[in-house]
């Protein structure tokens, strides 16, 4: 089964860590067969949103969603169940001053 992890941190400490690196964490995953896929995300100040109401198409700079944390990153792995995601995800660097959301796709 494949999932997301969603890295999420409040703007001071994603600042802080943006260019931290993984500390071995991808290397470590890139062994065990399970990293499909990731990167880490610019901050929120450089996004747009965009919104289709009406068949009109509203564009909005930053993100739409306020929040104390926002989403830094993001990666894709897949492993045979939720528990086993669980244990990917506390290993990463990440969760040490943030939260890693674990959310499981869904398969074709």
């Amino acid at each position: 089964m494949q999932y997301l992890l969603l890295v999420c941190a409040d703007a001071e400490a994603g600042a802080a860590h943006a260019q931290d690196g993984c500390g071995g964490w991808s290397e470590e995953m890139t062994e065990r067969g399970v990293l499909r896929g990731g990167g880490g995300l610019r901050p929120p100040n450089e996004a747009k949103t965009v919104r289709v109401r009406e068949e009109q198409t509203l564009y909005t700079d930053g993100p739409f969603a306020e929040t104390r944390e926002q989403v830094g990153g993001f990666t894709l792995i897949e492993c045979p169940d939720m528990d086993t995601a669980l244990e990917i995800a506390a290993k990463h660097p990440a969760a040490k001053y943030g939260s890693i959301e674990v959310r499981p796709m869904f398969t074709p």
